[in-house]
């Protein structure tokens, strides 16, 4: 006697759930959010001098040296200067490395304490 097994197949085919794309929801508004640009400013202090400032300006920041010497006067006479603008991580980095560039060898007693520097978001507008 042989024995016969019947398999019955489905009427419609389901999917498993895991298995299925996911939809995307998408609106029309929806945009990512953009994060601010930040400064990098430099603070003014009685002890680092004109050539250290500049130099730090043309090598951190990319500056020409007229530029470095017109934001090197603005850090004299207002007391700080936005020296470089961009995305935070970028700007993070700009500031440690001006904080780590080293003495002040041009000024007569050489300043081993770095210039006073910080971030910070630029205003939207």
């Amino acid at each position: 006697m042989s024995v016969t097994t019947a398999v019955q197949e489905p009427d419609t085919v389901e999917t498993h759930p895991a298995r299925v794309a996911p939809k995307r929801h998408e609106k029309a508004d929806h945009k990512p959010k953009r994060q601010p640009p930040y400064a990098v400013i430099v603070l003014n202090d009685d002890e680092h001098t004109f050539p250290y400032v500049i130099e730090v300006l043309q090598r951190i920041c990319g500056l020409k040296l007229p530029e470095a010497m017109k934001l090197t006067l603005q850090i004299h006479q207002s007391g700080q200067a936005a020296v470089w603008t961009g995305m935070r991580e970028v700007a993070e980095l700009k500031r440690d490395q001006i904080r780590g560039f080293g003495p002040d060898f041009y000024a007569a007693q050489t300043v081993k304490y770095p210039l006073g520097v910080r971030i910070e978001p630029m205003p939207q507008g």
